[in-house]
């Protein structure tokens, strides 16, 4: 784990710890850091909506894995 040093206005580290009931102000921005990535993370999977072409029925993507056995 890396040591950072940051600089944060008070109240909105309060309203942050208030938001995500962290205890500590290390929890809730490592809290605040977790959620970002994953709704970045989220929103480029949703960008990717309709543009990937699936030549596949459900019964094959299901039970097609020749690789299972």
């Amino acid at each position: 784990m890396a040591r950072a040093t940051v600089t944060l206005p008070q109240d909105l580290l309060t309203e942050l710890m208030a938001l995500v009931g962290a205890k500590s102000k290390t929890e809730a921005v490592l809290t605040a850091v977790k959620d970002e990535i994953r709704l970045r993370k989220a929103a480029r999977i949703k960008a990717m909506a309709g543009n990937m072409e699936f030549n596949m029925t459900a019964e094959e993507l299901r039970h097609g894995d020749h690789r299972l056995g």
